[in-house]
């Protein structure tokens, strides 16, 4: 009898770096959104690059190589030359008699072991494994070629194979501010040239010295978890911003002669027009650093100082969140299953831009996505990309709009359909016909709270009959930054601090035990380091149903809804506040706006 084929999660497993919990996780993420294993395991961030590249060389029975501490021979570096070591991003590592290890990523690259075998007359090649910016940081360090000046730039300008259109951040380009100043001193003793002549401009943006600039850029903001990054020009300099955990950081300064070429390298990446200057323009840039996809979408805005960049950073790996890592609490989530669970009728997100709905929606997307359910999108752009699931993209110049592809789904014997956001009575009433005739249908409103919604609907010209009849739950969020667990700490105080959050104390004198961070390296001395979601659940009873249908006031609806068991944003913060998640002003500064 055989024994069981193993896996590289279970190589992981033997090597006590992920747990039969995290395997089976990653399985079932892999169900639904077929793909590599080790590289599910990555993206959920159950183990690092290194971890599963060594399980994968050992599951390969191949030497796993790090080049970080191993030590190339000479003779085995003057074997292979230059050019071949670039185009197929592979590096020697020693040589004994006719036989030669070559350390690469891909081991299964037949090209790159032929052209090997070519340029080293028949020499024995044998394939080692390891990390692709490890090598390509050995490459630039042991190889002088290229700019001369040690620069290791995009995947264009250094010649590495990677997908098309795709940058690759090594960790050789940066160096955070040194990087940038470095390579700033190095362009400003060249020839700038004229600003105002865009083929210029296009020249000077494909040096060396300013491909680093923009490279050190976007490979801080992806270290540093930052979710936009604002290139902002100025009177008498260039200022980049970036939003770490929803709070814009200044993190440099730039001098002003580096703005034209350095706008003109974001727009060149992101394949915009360079020589278009007087109109808005957006594009995206694909990244990828340490084994990760990265999106970036880029908005071009003309200003009065000239144009300004600013880059939406998408981690492809944040769609296998699973709900349970949103923040939910277990009442709102095991709700919220139960309406995701059925057949048909609406789901809604609510809450104000950037307040993670689209996050949200596709974690439900995730969670139901299965072989025998037919799932189509329409978005405005597309964000993720999802496998199993059709996903339409807006173009309202082509005269696809989203009640012109909501009608074509209805063709396409869709079981759940996901609207991108509804914004006018067309999308919606589209919506509600499509939920009304047997399909789940998922989508997104910008009210402030979860009772609004079904105000908001009526607003938009929808029978209220028709939303009591149709809309089975609607969810309202914020994200608040959760407390550092490097610098957290727990500190007394008094409970009446609470009463903004409606807490009744039980007498003057009651002291609560609460956490703050006190600010570390690893939050960048905030106190904080990531987010949680703040989250309003109203679902359908037969009362709502009635106050809806009746037009009742939004005070009669909230109360009903309450009364159905809804915590608000207020109460889930209070929870968040005492479990030691958030803290009590960061609550505050999410959840209460005008009139709230």
């Amino acid at each position: 009898m055989g024994t069981a084929r193993r896996d590289i999660g279970d190589l992981l497993i033997e090597a006590q770096v992920i747990t039969l919990e995290h395997l089976t996780e990653a399985k079932e993420v892999q169900k639904s959104a077929p793909g590599d294993l080790g590289q599910i395991i990555l993206d959920l961030g159950f183990a690092n690059s290194k971890q599963v590249m060594q399980a994968r060389a050992r599951l390969m029975n191949i030497q796993f190589v790090d080049l970080a501490t191993q030590k190339l021979d000479p003779a085995a570096l003057a074997a292979v030359p230059e050019h071949v070591v670039r185009r197929h991003c592979v590096i020697p590592v020693f040589k004994n008699g006719n036989r030669l290890m070559v350390a690469m990523s891909d081991t299964q690259n037949i090209k790159a072991m032929d052209d090997l075998r070519v340029v080293t007359r028949g020499m024995q090649v044998v394939p080692a494994l390891a990390l692709p910016d490890a090598i390509i940081e050995a490459i630039e360090r042991h190889y002088k070629g290229g700019d001369g000046d040690g620069a290791s730039a995009a995947t264009s300008e250094s010649g590495l194979p990677v997908p098309p259109n795709v940058n690759t951040l090594e960790n050789s380009i940066g160096g955070g501010l040194a990087g940038v100043k470095d390579a700033i001193e190095s362009y400003k003793s060249r020839d700038i040239g004229d600003e105002e002549d865009p083929d210029a401009v296009a020249q000077i943006s494909e040096q060396a010295p300013i491909i680093r600039v923009a490279n050190t850029i976007i490979q801080q903001a992806v270290q540093v978890g930052a979710s936009d990054i604002h290139v902002e020009p100025d009177r008498r300099h260039v200022r980049v911003r970036y939003r770490v955990d929803g709070v814009l950081h200044e993190e440099m300064t730039i001098p002003k002669y580096i703005q034209a070429p350095l706008i003109s390298r974001f727009k060149i990446m992101a394949e915009m027009n360079i020589a278009e200057r007087r109109v808005p323009q957006d594009g995206r840039i694909p990244v990828r650093k340490d084994g990760k996809d990265y999106d970036l979408r880029v908005s071009c805005l003309p200003t009065i100082w000239g144009e300004k960049i600013v880059c939406r950073i998408l981690d492809k790996s944040s769609v296998l969140l699973g709900l349970n890592k949103l923040g939910f609490n277990n009442e709102n989530l095991a709700k919220l299953e139960e309406i995701i669970t059925q057949p048909n009728g609406m789901f809604l997100c609510t809450g104000p831009t950037g307040s993670g709905k689209t996050t949200t929606q596709y974690a439900v997307l995730h969670k139901i996505n299965s072989v025998d359910r037919n799932i189509i999108t329409v978005e405005d752009p597309v964000e993720y990309q999802l496998s199993g699931i059709s996903q339409v993209h807006v173009n309202v110049k082509a005269g696809l709009t989203f009640g012109g592809a909501l009608r074509s789904f209805l063709r396409q014997d869709p079981d759940i359909i996901m609207v991108g956001e509804m914004r006018d009575l067309e999308t919606a009433e589209i919506a509600v016909e499509a939920s009304l005739t047997g399909h789940l249908v998922l989508s997104t409103l910008h009210t402030n709270n979860a009772p609004s919604a079904v105000i908001r609907m009526v607003d938009m010209g929808v029978e209220p009959y028709l939303i009591s009849a149709t809309v089975h739950g609607v969810l309202a969020q914020r994200l608040a930054r959760k407390i550092c667990a490097q610098c957290g700490e727990d500190y007394q105080t008094h409970a009446s601090d609470l009463r903004v959050l409606g807490y009744e104390p039980k007498d003057k004198d009651e002291m609560v035990t609460l956490r703050r961070g006190r600010g570390c390296e690893v939050c960048r001395h905030t106190g904080f380091k990531g987010r949680t979601g703040i989250h309003e659940l109203m679902t359908m009873n037969d009362e709502i149903a009635e106050l809806t249908v009746r037009r009742a006031p939004l005070a009669d609806i909230r109360e009903a809804a309450k009364a159905n068991g809804m915590h608000d944003l207020r109460d889930d913060g209070l929870e968040k506040v005492m479990s030691g998640v958030t803290t009590i002003e960061e609550v505050k500064k999410v959840v209460f706006t005008a009139g709230h």
